[in-house]
């Protein structure tokens, strides 16, 4: 019989104690009891139940009660304590618009049908400033206010403008000096630019250095000689010399013949031995050679003129041969 009343007694405390553990319970608290108007407060309920209890908790979207608002929604932390239990936390931040004291009723957590309320709480919202509600004068319009002028925020924006601009003009030069596509000025007009005789001397150095006659190219060597020849006559006599046969080149030339006999002379033997060489393959003797070739450096340095005329006037001259012989 004893040890039925032990049996016993041990079943009811087990059940009593399984039943205690299955228990929660809800807290539920303001962090501030007085608020003025517009102002928020936090509202926090926290419930401790076990980790496999599912507790059905009072959720809000715009509103707790009448004239508490919600500003955020709700925030859920769950933590997990040293004896097994988990205490699950809602946090709300609220605010109220109206002079009053608002109730928050016990709210209910349900679990398995057994509700757990939370206790209740109040929050007081006052309007901090007094209004005359017996005045009905409308108040002037405050003028607008003038900040004092700030030197140092003003010295700073010169200084940056200052700065931008000088920025923008090293930009510049480093631009013009290694960036800026130089302009390409083709072989010709590099040599409309320089005085003919100069171009005529320095054409005339580079056969001196080739010899190419001592090379078994004498035909080629004439006509280069010829063209350089040409060349330099059509620009100081501004005649088409390169379209002229050798006997109109010397007929245009003729007043040459008594101003500057040796020129005109030496200008024949070159014209005549390129023919020869050219046209009835006549084999010129080394000296033959040097001969025209010396001959060509006596016709420009005794015909060469010193002034050189702009780019723009030669280019035009030169369009306007083209134009007389189309």
């Amino acid at each position: 019989m004893r040890k039925t009343l032990l049996l016993l007694f041990l079943i009811i405390c087990f059940v009593q104690s399984n039943l205690w553990a299955q228990k929660i319970t809800v807290n539920a608290r303001l962090d501030s009891t007085v608020i003025w108007i517009g102002n928020q407060a936090h509202l926090t309920f926290e419930v401790s139940q076990q980790p496999n209890q599912k507790v059905n908790m009072p959720l809000f979207t715009d509103s707790i009660i009448g004239g508490l608002n919600l500003v955020e929604p709700v925030k859920i932390d769950t933590v997990k304590s040293q004896d097994g239990h988990i205490l699950v936390t809602q946090h709300y931040l609220v605010t109220a618009f109206q002079d009053s004291l608002l109730y928050i009723p016990p709210l209910p957590f349900v679990y398995k049908g057994d509700t757990v309320w939370s206790k209740s709480l109040s929050l007081k919202v006052i309007q901090p400033f007094k209004i005359d509600t017996a005045s009905h004068t409308i108040a002037d319009i405050k003028s607008v206010f003038d900040p004092k002028f700030n030197w140092l925020e003003f010295l700073l924006k010169i200084l940056v403008g200052l700065a931008i601009v000088g920025l923008l003009i090293l930009i510049y030069v480093l631009y013009q000096k290694y960036f800026k596509k130089k302009p390409d000025l083709s072989n010709k007009e590099f040599k409309l630019l320089l005085p003919p005789y100069v171009v005529a001397l320095n054409q005339l150095d580079k056969i001196k250095q080739e010899k190419p006659w001592q090379q078994g190219r004498s035909k080629e060597y004439h006509t280069e000689l010829t063209d350089i020849v040409r060349e330099y006559i059509e620009r100081v006599f501004n005649i088409n010399s390169l379209e002229m046969t050798s006997e109109e080149i010397l007929e245009h030339l003729l007043h040459l013949r008594m101003e500057q006999k040796a020129a005109y002379l030496g200008l024949k033997q070159i014209l005549q031995l390129a023919d020869l060489v050219k046209f009835a393959k006549w084999n010129a003797t080394p000296d033959e050679h040097e001969l025209s070739l010396l001959n060509a450096y006596l016709f420009v340095n005794q015909t060469k003129v010193e002034e050189v005329k702009p780019l723009e006037e030669i280019k035009k001259e030169e369009s306007n041969k083209e134009l007389k012989t189309i």
